[in-house]
């Protein structure tokens, strides 16, 4: 096994984009759990969280939210574990108040952060980190990418 992934959402309209995480872990063979928390709405629930994850055999953390966006930035204050924050796009401004809201973290509180709805490359990304422990997922992790790499060339034939 290759560590375990928590995936966080600050509200189930979320879970349309998480998913896309839980895709890529899947197939890379990663073990995860996912979880409504919301820093405003249940900020017990995150502190919880936040402060049991590590026992609880996470390794890295995912937490996706939109509008003011703070769940990845609470648990990244709690938590020693590394946190991959996903602006998820809001009506309001298009994601980019979810993304200002996850990237401009204090000093000594950093959350990675990917693209507006990037929870594809937060899967990725945890699975990069996790790479570092366990060296069977490095191989998986590069056969994927040189699978990416297949994909444009055969891209390329079919337009000659």
């Amino acid at each position: 096994m290759s560590g375990k992934v928590g995936i966080l959402m600050g509200s189930d309209s979320d879970l349309p984009i998480m998913k896309e995480s839980t895709k890529i872990l899947e197939d890379l063979g990663i073990q995860y759990e996912v979880k409504i928390v919301s820093a405003h709405r249940s900020p017990h629930l995150a502190l919880d969280y936040a402060t049991s994850a590590e026992s609880n055999g996470i390794e890295v953390i995912i937490a996706g939210a939109g509008g003011a966006a703070h769940l990845a930035g609470v648990i990244a204050a709690i938590t020693p574990l590394p946190v991959i924050g996903v602006p998820i796009k809001s009506a309001a401004l298009n994601g980019m108040d979810s993304l200002l809201s996850i990237v401009q973290m204090p000093s000594g509180v950093p959350v990675a952060t990917v693209s507006i709805d990037g929870a594809r490359n937060a899967g990725i990304l945890a699975a990069q980190i996790l790479s570092v422990k366990y060296p069977e997922l490095r191989q998986k992790i590069k056969d994927f990418k040189t699978s990416l790499a297949k994909g444009i060339e055969a891209k390329n034939d079919s337009l000659a």
